[in-house]
């Protein structure tokens, strides 16, 4: 059985410093990573805070980072961005200023941009208006986009519907 090598505070700190360095973090996963490395509490306290000190770690630059690489790349929602960033113990002000810092005309050319995507991919015989837009709602609520902008786009989209049938 092999017997784990302990580090110093010095070691771990180096450490976390690089793993900050790779790719912006929350103070959860720090902490985490802390914790794995084999710090206690009192230590993994001060180590954070030399991390924040030195501008490894910054909260909100993560929280922004997040919000606009998970809104660009998967086209996520406010909604669901806001619960991965608490799930991440991420401060309630870091989440606002990551939501408010999406521009928001962009945000609504995305949400309507995937509700016509939806909304023509529903093919079938029996497929009523009513099947199109609960079909499309459901799909648009679970990407995290907010229910009234969602009605307002499913409405949208079914006068056109009705204008074109």
């Amino acid at each position: 059985m092999r017997t784990r090598k302990t580090l110093t505070k010095e070691q771990v700190y180096q450490k976390l410093r690089h793993y900050c360095a790779y790719q912006d973090r929350s103070h959860g996963e720090a902490k985490t990573k802390a914790y794995l490395l084999g710090m206690k509490k009192p230590v993994v306290e001060e180590l954070i805070a030399g991390l924040i000190e030195e501008g490894c770690l910054n909260e909100e630059r993560f929280a922004k980072a997040f919000a606009g690489g998970k809104f660009r790349m998967k086209q996520w929602g406010k909604n669901k961005i806001r619960a991965e960033l608490k799930l991440r113990q991420v401060s309630e002000y870091c989440i606002d200023a990551a939501l408010n810092a999406i521009d928001f005309s962009g945000y609504k050319k995305t949400l309507q941009k995937l509700a016509i995507k939806r909304w023509n991919s529903i093919k079938g015989a029996g497929t009523n208006l009513y099947v199109k837009m609960t079909k499309t709602r459901d799909y648009l609520l679970l990407k995290g986009y907010e229910p009234g902008l969602v009605a307002n786009e499913i409405r949208a989209l079914a006068e056109k519907q009705k204008g074109a049938g």
